[in-house]
């Protein structure tokens, strides 16, 4: 586990650590952050509460927490070994092949879902994560998808070393295209500043 400081409102500080999350075991509260960071309805949720507690099965899939000091989740991030059967590479694939970038598809840790607390944003608890759970990857890439905008996540993304692999992917009943976007790793980080 990683301590980080971050900043909470008023001034005061908060231990923010990164560490091993039981998703499964936290999946509600984990849904809560992304339904206020991403702004999910409960309908929505429900969906994707099913598909997060399936993915937590899949060989290799891995998740990391950011909790304050009184425990809760400020964040929180998972991932896994990319497999081309599974829905998400179906989708991207074709997009992935007109742009000479199928190979992606292999050898990949996947980051599937990212998402931090708005009262936690932009203080790095975002990087913190990816770059955790993607050292502890055995692949030598990664791959995601971003809602194609120019965001603060895809920022983030860009930071890190991501590329654009393909843009304008739809997914079915997404309401605005994604990105689709790839990475070696270890991930880029920035240059440390002098005091």
């Amino acid at each position: 586990m990683a301590l980080f400081p971050g900043h909470g409102p008023g001034g005061r500080c908060d231990d923010i650590v990164i560490g091993p999350l039981d998703l499964a075991a936290r999946v509600d509260e984990a849904l809560a952050v992304q339904a206020v960071a991403f702004g999910l309805g409960a309908e929505e949720v429900a969906v994707r509460r099913q598909i997060v507690l399936r993915h937590m099965t899949t060989p290799g899939a891995r998740a990391l927490g950011a909790t304050t000091a009184s425990g809760r989740l400020a964040g929180f991030v998972y991932g896994m070994p990319n497999d081309r059967t599974h829905w998400w590479s179906t989708v991207v694939e074709p997009y992935l092949r007109a742009g000479g970038h199928e190979d992606w598809l292999d050898g990949s840790f996947v980051i599937t879902e990212l998402h931090v607390h708005p009262g936690h944003q932009n203080r790095g608890v975002g990087r913190a994560l990816i770059t955790t759970v993607t050292d502890a990857a055995a692949e030598t890439r990664s791959i995601l998808s971003a809602i194609d905008t120019d965001s603060p996540a895809r920022g983030l993304y860009h930071s890190l070393g991501y590329v654009d692999l393909a843009r304008l992917v739809h997914f079915p009943s997404a309401p605005k295209p994604y990105a689709v976007m790839g990475a070696p790793l270890p991930l880029r980080r920035p240059a440390r500043r002098g005091r």
